[in-house]
């Protein structure tokens, strides 16, 4: 039970590390303060019952106040302990202040010091008056006093500031505890000004050589997190809307392919198809969700999609009928009536906010409204004229679909900067740095809308001795992105290897020697490799399902904290992902959505030598080969005298080299001769 004036305060200690002395006076005034309705209660308000002697306390040793340099914590402390005690009376021990008048923490009375705990304790020479028990033991009339006087009681609830049980002058009181007031906002700003820090080391760099090259980084905290690169040549399809016919209808896949005027074929499943395509009305079997798609769509039917995916070596690209436009606040969706908030957004009110406003909005029907991440705090006027925005653009790209002729390009998503800026802008963002005067034009027109608050946000960098990259020290990360090994800082090392069907990420780590050093090691490499293999995912855009070689770890727990790291690290990530956990045999498998092509599919492609596989025959190999076949040429009817043999620089210099007897004795022995002839097109 609590006192009455409970209501402003919460209970507080009687004591800060001294004695409990049951003084009559405050024993009374909380006992009169009571509601008349519990003063036959047995209880104390903290606990205790009220003919119950008091419990003494042991001095404080060591440290200045409660919770100041004390040996044992509240858990673990004696009965009669200052820190059980003032768990006891439900305030936390470390709350207490040091002692106002500078007298060191344990100079309080031997007799309190030597008492025993569960006796009666008897002050013999009173306390000094200091802060440390500043209202913890205060009496209701006390307090009433300090309320009259215009101070406000509910400072003593921190025990920040405030006397002992003895009153005070007014002004006294009203002078301590508004420097109590005072102590917390101090102690408060210099963590303040470091979150506001910490929430904006994010910065973001463009670069644009103009009508060939965008690359666009995310650094947070110096440390490249995102990286993205598109060229002209190889511009991007995904978020691209065309107008195209069924080409072929596969019923074993339950698919259709697309023409849509790419190289290959777009892939559509049968659950991406809207219903509106449907020709003619076929019976759904029972338990199945969609019909069959060669019953509902013909060959020739002109479609509308959208890219979804990127094509990917063989593939094609993966299509959708259910086509979507994204604005800076909304995703505007066709075919789909679902309003809804974005799952990042985790505050209640706001999402609940928002859903007003989409409500008030009010869009039409079969058009779906999402409101993104970027939506958080904006007036419902800005939401709204982001959706006429979007709206206005759904008219137009419907009035050329009726127009063109399939198959045909009716839309097409904006260049990489002007994306990067909409779609990876945020408030955390503190700096975007362009290196193109134009596209600096662009991004900071663009932004003067989105963050008016922030019009110095984009600067241009106009350094002509240097690159940008080379300005921030970017280019050895960047370059690391296309590294098949990343280099740990405890000394391991991930290698990143790629096949068919998925992407495999080994742990190495350097030589330990003893089974308990093998067990810090192999937790400590682990932990490090699990957060920077979810960078380097993000980095590489690697997607579909990968599987890591973690080290043998044998501690349950290690594995749990392993998992747990990386699960942390995969809620920064904009893509879709499904973590599993570590089998026994070390693997974690995971599954991660695939953006869109990576910088590395985009700027690399399969070695003329080896074929992609990372390794080719030896020069001693080719040798023989090549042998061979000039064998076989010379026994040939009508081969020509002499035999002119093209080979490749490396090939034909090892040959001349190491065979040059063995070719003179194999032309003399068939009557020819043979010449070999440097062709620099070979490999």
């Amino acid at each position: 039970m609590s006192d009455a004036n409970d209501t402003q305060a919460p209970p507080q200690a009687e004591g800060s590390g001294s004695a409990q002395a049951a003084s009559d006076s405050r024993t009374d005034t909380r006992t009169d303060t009571r509601p008349e309705s519990l003063q036959g209660d047995a209880s104390h308000g903290d606990g205790q019952p009220q003919d119950a002697k008091p419990k003494r306390s042991r001095g404080r040793r060591g440290g200045r106040g409660r919770g100041r340099g004390r040996s044992k914590s509240a858990e673990g402390a004696a009965p009669g302990d200052a820190a059980s005690q003032a768990s006891l009376d439900g305030l936390p021990p470390h709350e207490a202040p040091p002692s106002l008048d500078g007298q060191p923490a344990n100079d309080i009375s031997p007799n309190v010091q030597d008492s025993q705990p569960g006796t009666e304790a008897a002050v013999a020479t009173p306390k000094p008056r200091s802060r440390s028990r500043g209202g913890r033991g205060k009496s209701s009339a006390a307090k009433a006093a300090a309320k009259s006087a215009g101070v406000d009681s509910s400072t003593d609830a921190g025990g920040d500031a405030g006397m002992d049980g003895v009153e005070t002058a007014p002004g006294s009181s009203e002078r301590k505890e508004q420097k109590g007031r005072r102590e917390p906002a101090a102690a408060k700003e210099p963590k303040e000004a470091a979150d506001s820090k910490k929430k904006r080391a994010k910065k973001m760099f463009i670069g644009v050589l103009p009508n060939e090259l965008v690359e666009v980084v995310l650094t947070e905290d110096n440390l490249v997190q995102e990286y993205y690169v598109e060229m002209l040549h190889q511009a991007k399809t995904k978020g691209n809307i065309y107008k195209g016919y069924i080409h072929n209808i596969d019923s074993a896949l339950q698919a259709a392919f697309i023409n849509y005027g790419a190289e290959r074929n777009g892939f559509l499943q049968i659950d991406e198809v809207h219903p509106e395509y449907y020709q003619g009305s076929y019976p759904l079997k029972k338990g199945a969700r969609y019909p069959l798609i060669q019953k509902v769509l013909r060959p020739g039917q002109e479609v509308l999609v959208q890219v979804v995916k990127e094509p990917t070596g063989k593939k094609g690209a993966f299509v959708t009928c259910y086509l979507s436009l994204p604005g800076r606040y909304f995703v505007y969706t066709l075919g789909r009536d679902q309003q809804g908030v974005s799952r990042k957004i985790e505050d209640e009110k706001e999402r609940e906010r928002l859903k007003s406003c989409i409500d008030q909005i009010s869009p039409p029907e079969g058009v779906g409204l999402i409101v993104r991440t970027a939506g958080i705090g904006r007036a419902k006027t800005e939401l709204t004229r982001d959706y006429k925005v979007l709206h206005r653009l759904w008219g137009e790209i419907k009035k050329k679909a009726q127009t063109e002729k399939a198959p045909a390009l009716v839309y097409k998503e904006l260049d990489l900067a002007v994306r990067a800026a909409r779609d990876y802008l945020t408030p955390e963002v503190a700096e975007v740095w362009v290196d193109d005067p134009d596209t600096f034009e662009q991004i900071r027109d663009y932004v003067a809308l989105a963050f008016p608050k922030s019009p110095n946000m984009v600067k241009l960098h106009a350094d002509h001795d240097k690159t940008m990259w080379e300005r921030f020290g970017l280019t050895k990360q960047v370059e690391q992105i296309y590294s098949r090994e990343v280099t740990l800082p405890s000394g391991g090392r991930l290698v990143f290897d790629h096949t068919e069907a998925l992407t495999s990420v080994d742990i190495n780590s350097g030589k330990i020697g003893g089974e308990q050093s093998f067990a810090r090691m192999a937790q400590k490499t682990n932990t490090e490799a699990a957060e920077e293999i979810v960078r380097q995912l993000k980095l590489r855009d690697i997607g579909g399902q990968i599987v890591i070689d973690f080290i043998e770890m044998k501690d349950p727990k290690h594995i749990r904290d392993v998992e747990k790291v990386v699960r942390l690290a995969m809620k920064n990530d904009r893509a879709r992902t499904d973590v599993s956990g570590i089998s026994p045999f070390g693997l974690m498998e995971l599954v991660r959505q695939r953006l869109g092509s990576s910088a590395i599919s985009v700027s690399t492609e399969p070695c003329p030598c080896c074929g992609g596989t990372g390794i080719r025959r030896n020069l001693e190999w080719q040798s023989l080969q090549a042998m061979k076949t000039i064998h076989r040429l010379l026994r040939r009817p009508g081969c020509p005298n002499p035999l002119q043999v093209p080979l490749g620089q490396e090939l034909a210099i090892y040959m001349l080299n190491n065979k040059r007897e063995l070719l003179t004795e194999m032309g003399a022995r068939l009557d020819n001769r043979v010449e070999i002839v440097v062709n620099t097109k070979l490999p």
